[in-house]
């Protein structure tokens, strides 16, 4: 018995939520097309993609472990190409959100939730990859929480991007209602 079947649960539950926690950012970002925003594309690209990405990511993970593989190195060579996979998307990110666009400098909270953690996840994915062929059983924990890590940025990031076009959407309507008087 091949101990990902152990695991079957526990990405049922994670890899639905992923699914449908992109659903919603979809919904989401529908629902406020067209509020005006100041950097919509540098934004866009920057935290929004990435966000999606982190919870694809996931979805990718659950089915990588659910799939019915004939050998564990199987598992272990495309669970460690998804995870270098992310970490080079996490370096593109880092440099768009280096670049700026102008109106709107990047905090520390910024750098860590949308570089540093997702970084972090994605190595530990790399790291529990190797692992899994000689020692899975600690090494599906890694994965495990390489993906629960990102389905987490993921919804933090996807609320720090809605609350950030809701404030925005406040802010044209008050200026707007300035401009009438």
């Amino acid at each position: 018995m091949s101990p990902l079947t152990d695991w079957d649960n526990f990405y049922v539950i994670i890899g639905s939520s992923a699914g449908a926690l992109t659903g919603l950012t979809f919904v989401a970002i529908t629902l406020v097309a067209g509020t005006p925003l100041r950097s919509r594309g540098w934004g866009i690209g920057v935290f929004t993609t990435p966000t999606v990405v982190h919870f694809g990511v996931v979805l990718l993970i659950s089915a990588i472990i659910s799939a019915p593989w004939p050998a564990l190195w199987h598992v272990a060579l495309t669970l460690g190409l998804t995870g270098v996979g992310g970490l080079t998307y996490v370096a593109i990110v880092a440099r768009r959100l280096r670049r700026r666009d102008g109106t709107y400098d990047p905090v520390t909270e910024d750098w860590l939730w949308y570089v540093a953690v997702p970084l972090v996840a994605y190595a530990a994915l790399v790291v529990a990859a190797v692992l899994v062929p000689g020692s899975p059983e600690g090494a599906l924990f890694g994965v495990a929480a390489s993906a629960l890590a990102l389905v987490f940025v993921s919804i933090h990031n996807a609320w720090d991007i809605v609350t950030y076009i809701a404030i925005e959407a406040i802010a044209h309507v008050g200026q707007q209602s300035e401009g009438d008087h």
